[in-house]
């Protein structure tokens, strides 16, 4: 069993940066792919970033490549999400998700995750 603490989230005005963090509990944190999604006001949730479990690999979306980077201390049990040039429609509810699996956690069916921290950016 994995639990996922989300934190970071706030207001902050376009063109400001803010950081993520996900704590995970557990032992095998760094046999986990990690992942963050979002979820804006009646929108689907999507996926943002994702992160194996080495950190040797990553995804994004396109619609944050350049902007956003994940990365993960495996020595911490954390993964991050740092958000730079950030924009009034990248306001959502932010999700931290982990499975074992990365291609299974970047289609949106990872099999843990946190309870969101929400990010405002203000215009």
């Amino acid at each position: 069993q994995v639990q996922l603490v989300e934190s970071g989230g706030g207001l902050v005005q376009a063109g400001g940066s803010l950081r993520l963090s996900c704590a995970a509990s557990g032992r095998t944190f760094s046999s986990y792919a990690m992942g963050w999604f979002r979820q804006a006001p009646g929108k689907e949730r999507e996926a943002v970033a994702a992160i194996s479990g080495s950190g040797g690999s990553t995804y994004y979306a396109a619609f944050v490549k350049g902007r956003f980077t994940i990365s993960r201390d495996n020595a911490r049990n954390t993964v991050y999400l740092q958000m730079n040039s950030l924009k009034p429609e990248d306001t959502a509810v932010y999700y931290c998700a982990a499975d074992l699996n990365i291609l299974v956690l970047t289609r949106g069916a990872p099999n843990y995750w946190g309870k969101g921290t929400l990010v405002t950016v203000s215009s």
